[in-house]
């Protein structure tokens, strides 16, 4: 369908992607230039003037609020390839690990950067700061990635809350990206499998209601970054050969989802905590999985250091399939679009 001079009718390139079973719709083309410099400038002009885009491709009719939208940007870092801005049912978080995982094989194998056969270095701009990337790419395809990102470090540690429904627990915080609260699962009676998902998601719902209004933390470098938007259930930790662990575990993003993959910052916020308890050293690594069985790879790296905080620089792989590639049409005079912060914004 062409779009004609006039007409109050928008188009958006799309390419879906999957890591994990948690999609990522990748935005190409369509969005006006964002007002900002740097990733982070341009996230902050959306979140205040420019949220229509995250409400459309979330939401009925065009999307799901269980989702993820990566809209590609111009980058302002000399080093970056490519920007990009994460979007979610929560808002806008920093930085994720399965939304870059996703991003970077759309922008690999859609040509936005050029792909290399065998191993290829990537940097993406993200709000949060560079994600250094290696791809793995085999005949045109991207095999695997691995991404790091912000460093991790604990928050806070043995807090503890009253619930209404489900009584006194404890949690510890630690920022990987986004604060996460991580929740002991055994200890709150879950086995993290998929039959529990409906249950886990009314026990988090009711555990972030309650957290929010006590728990105001402030990142050293960014500032206010929002209130808590993520709970991360850890199950047992079983060695591996004395090289590694695997853990059951879920994530839960407020309001009301349960993610597909184990996310890759809430594996980076395990790895910091079991860092932090002399757990887990340099080179060893987490294989993390969700209640759909899906995994992704956490490897620790080495410290690091945010503020007054001690952290942990940790790497994340996983995989990304493109499901895929389309245009979208938006009306503005349809009723169910909300143009009101839209119409400067779609080109």
């Amino acid at each position: 369908m062409l779009l004609r001079p006039g007409h109050r009718m928008r188009g958006l390139e799309l390419v879906d992607t999957q890591a994990g079973g948690d999609v990522s719709r990748i935005v190409i083309g369509g969005v006006s230039q964002i007002p900002g410099g740097s990733a982070l400038e341009k996230m902050r002009y959306l979140e205040q003037e420019g949220d229509g885009l995250r409400r459309l491709l979330l939401n009925e009719p065009y999307g799901d609020p269980a989702m993820s939208i990566d809209l590609i940007v111009e980058p302002q870092h000399p080093e970056a390839q490519a920007g990009y801005i994460i979007m979610e049912a929560m808002g806008y978080p920093l930085y994720s690990g399965s939304n870059t995982i996703c991003t970077a094989t759309a922008v690999l194998e859609t040509g936005i950067v050029e792909m290399q056969e065998g191993l290829q270095e990537l940097v993406l701009e993200s709000p949060a700061g560079l994600a250094r990337i290696t791809a793995r790419n085999v005949d045109g395809r991207v095999q695997s990635v691995t991404t790091q990102g912000e460093p991790a470090y604990v928050a806070a540690r043995d807090l503890h809350i009253e619930l209404p429904t489900y009584g006194p627990v404890s949690y510890d915080v630690v920022w990987s990206g986004a604060f996460y609260a991580l929740v002991d699962a055994e200890k709150v009676g879950f086995a993290l499998v998929r039959d529990e998902e409906i249950a886990m998601t009314a026990f988090a719902d009711e555990f972030v209601r309650t957290v929010r209004p006590e728990f105001v933390e402030v990142h050293p470098d960014l500032g206010d970054v929002g209130p808590l938007p993520f709970v991360h259930f850890c199950g047992p930790l079983e060695p591996i050969d004395g090289e590694g662990f695997r853990s059951r575990s879920a994530t839960y993003v407020h309001p009301g989802v349960i993610c597909r993959s184990p996310t890759g910052t809430g594996t980076s916020a395990r790895l910091a905590r079991m860092y932090e308890q002399g757990r887990i050293h340099e080179g060893q690594w987490l294989d993390t999985i969700s209640p759909r069985e899906s995994t992704f790879r956490g490897t620790v790296l080495g410290p690091a250091r945010v503020g007054v905080h001690d952290a942990l620089h940790s790497h994340i792989t996983g995989r990304a399939w493109i499901l895929a590639h389309s245009q979208i049409l938006v009306d503005l005079d349809d009723p169910l679009v909300d143009e009101s912060d839209l119409e400067h914004l779609l080109g």
